[in-house]
């Protein structure tokens, strides 16, 4: 038979690993609504060219990261359409942030942190000498707004872009 504080222990430590693993999931949870689901935007840049993605999300490495690819214009002239980027997202321990790493097919990589309102995912971002801004928010479960931009005190200062991804149900 198993003693009291044999008992008592147990349970400590069955507690303590349930709370562990519930608050790893919880940092990348919202991304839950993205992913299984193929995600498809088109628009125009304030600059007048092209903007189409299909892009895709799902978790790997037990939920801890979100992997995501986006397929959209790969030459100058937005004339091929296919496999753009790849990108990770992560819940870093030290920073106590989430954060990502963009990989586009041109060699860049974009990196910056992602910060979660309600429904809405904000990725913050150095492009250049500017600090940029690229928000999904939800509208419903099969449609969001996509704003790339500056902001400021939580208000748009310049919009990029305005567009909406919606689930093409793939």
């Amino acid at each position: 038979m198993l003693s009291m504080l044999k008992i008592k222990l147990l349970l400590l430590l069955f507690s303590l690993s349930s709370l562990i693993s519930k608050g790893q999931e919880n940092h990348l949870k919202k991304f839950e609504a993205l992913v299984g689901k193929v995600w498809y935007a088109e628009g125009n840049w304030a600059n007048g060219s092209k903007f189409k993605q299909e892009i895709t999300f799902q978790f790997s490495l037990d939920s801890t990261i979100v992997l995501v690819n986006s397929n959209g214009y790969t030459d100058i002239n937005q004339t091929k359409y296919g496999l753009r980027n790849h990108g990770i997202r992560q819940y870093d321990k030290t920073s106590k942030k989430i954060k990502f790493w963009e990989f586009d097919i041109f060699g860049e990589l974009t990196t910056g942190s992602v910060e979660i309102l309600k429904d809405d995912i904000f990725y913050t971002y150095k492009y250049g000498n500017a600090i940029v801004t690229d928000a999904w928010i939800k509208i419903d479960d099969k449609t969001y707004k996509f704003i790339v931009g500056s902001r400021s005190d939580g208000k748009w200062t310049q919009k990029y872009l305005e567009t909406k991804f919606r689930d093409s149900e793939k």
